[in-house]
């Protein structure tokens, strides 16, 4: 590679982003470099109005460019149950498979000790008030609370950390499964294969 800095910056900047390496990340600055002389400005307009007009919903913490996402505004969606899941990008696939018609809340991550994100890293305290509220009747009950979280260490853990913090609630606790497999992610299964998990979901 050359040793031009505005170059090596871009590859250094485009490796940054998940699954991309650094030869990834080469041909991609290369093909921003050959293309049509607008398209870098199309590119940074379009990463600036992202940053600018998007963000996290009020309720759900789902990415969305109004106050409250349309999941959580839309009426016909079920109150009783509530999935959750590790990252927005998950929600899309959970309704791709069209086997749930309820209330999502985005965790933004998992426990994970090795890289130090705790409890308090994640929007588990959101989960709990809005529980509480439904509860209390301030907002509608929710009954069951599903775990759409991956199949692997980190997963496991922030079921079994949640699921201690839900005891005494009176809620149904239940977790995706059958047809996906161990240490894989959300996002790599298919619609059939997530519409049978959700279909098929184990009680704890």
């Amino acid at each position: 590679m050359l040793h031009i800095s505005a170059l090596e910056k871009l590859v250094h900047e485009l490796s940054r982003l998940p699954s991309i390496g650094p030869k990834t990340a080469q041909r991609l600055a290369y093909f921003i470099l050959k293309s049509e002389k607008d398209f870098p400005e199309k590119l940074s307009t379009a990463l600036l109005r992202l940053r600018a007009e998007v963000h996290e919903c009020a309720r759900c913490f789902n990415f969305t460019d109004a106050e409250i996402c349309r999941y959580c505004e839309d009426p016909h969606r079920s109150d009783d149950s509530l999935c959750l899941v590790e990252e927005p990008a998950d929600i899309m696939r959970i309704e791709s498979s069209g086997a749930f018609r309820g209330r999502y809340h985005v965790l933004h991550g998992a426990i994970s000790p090795l890289e130090g994100i705790g409890p308090h890293d994640l929007k588990i305290k959101e989960l709990i008030r809005r529980i509480d509220a439904g509860l209390h009747n301030e907002s509608p009950a929710i009954k069951e609370v599903i775990f759409a979280l991956d199949a692997d260490l980190e997963g496991d853990t922030t079921i079994l950390y949640l699921a201690k913090q839900l005891q005494g609630k009176g809620l149904k606790l239940s977790r995706i499964a059958h047809g996906v497999p161990i240490g894989s992610d959300i996002d790599f299964i298919d619609d059939r294969t997530m519409n049978r998990a959700l279909q098929n979901r184990v009680e704890l």
